[in-house]
């Protein structure tokens, strides 16, 4: 919001704020009751301040990104354990060295996107991750080193977690609502790739592909990262066999393998016909 915007005969309430902390000090000024409302912490992580809470993790993100000019993104899911290529002897699993190089594929892709995107001005399909390590790290490291910018959603956990030294400061976000986080998202997204990962990158991935399925969502390119991943933990021909899915639905999303091949897939991108909505 610019002064411009603000313009308006009433005192601005950030200028109460500074003289409040101002007041002298005594019994009465020290007293919860005494504070400003909007500036009382206790008083804004009360139970029934929720849809308040809500709500401002809901315009936060929305004004930034209007404010620094972010008219659309590409999102990247994955997950946290992969490692850099450079760092697989310090995986968990032999598996997880094994998927390494799909940190090196989304990097060299988040790259390849963010120089066609400042190529056109930089305000649409901005990289988009979770903002942590792994997989969101190589995404928001592709973007630096083409030289441009890239979101970061993180999310407060209950171990420490920081957001990668790769996310753009000015689009760096915390969240406290998985709900609110997966909305944004999804709200500006102009394609989605999911790259391997566990129970976060799955969350996302089918909340994404629900929201598609039932014409809550419109379908946007949706790539998935690693065929024999996808297919070794997701039986999706059992699930359209059994009729629980539509064979319609398995056209929402493609595999690739590679950044090139992610690429062609976005430029070629066309909207499959679908079956009437589920029920």
């Amino acid at each position: 919001m610019t002064d411009d915007t603000r313009a308006q005969p009433l005192r601005d309430s950030s200028k109460d704020k500074r003289t409040a902390d101002r007041v002298p000090d005594t019994p009465q000024s020290r007293s919860p009751a005494y504070r400003l409302a909007f500036a009382d912490m206790d008083f804004l992580t009360k139970p029934e301040l929720r849809p308040v809470r809500l709500q401002l993790e809901l315009l936060k993100f929305e004004m930034i990104l209007d404010e620094e000019k972010v008219d659309s993104t590409i999102v990247l899911f994955g997950g946290a354990r992969i490692p850099a290529p450079e760092h697989k002897d310090r995986a968990r699993t032999a598996k997880l060295a094994e998927l390494s190089h799909f940190y090196d594929e989304a990097r060299i892709f988040a790259a390849k996107v963010t120089e066609r995107s400042m190529a056109a001005g930089g305000r649409e399909e901005v990289i988009c991750t979770g903002g942590g390590p792994g997989v969101m790290e190589a995404g928001n490291r592709g973007a630096v080193e083409a030289g441009g910018r890239s979101i970061g959603l993180n999310i407060v956990l209950p171990f420490e977690q920081a957001p990668n030294e790769y996310v753009t400061p000015e689009l760096s976000f915390n969240f406290h609502y998985f709900a609110i986080r997966k909305m944004h998202f999804l709200m500006r997204a102009k394609a989605i790739c999911v790259f391997p990962g566990g129970f976060g990158t799955l969350d996302e991935m089918f909340e994404a592909l629900t929201l598609i399925q039932t014409r809550r969502m419109e379908p946007i390119p949706f790539l998935l990262f690693g065929r024999a991943f996808w297919e070794s933990i997701i039986n999706w021909q059992a699930l359209e066999e059994a009729g629980t899915i539509s064979p319609a639905d398995l056209k929402l999303f493609r595999f690739v393998e590679t950044a090139d091949e992610a690429l062609a897939a976005l430029d070629a991108w066309t909207v499959e016909p679908m079956g009437p909505a589920v029920r």
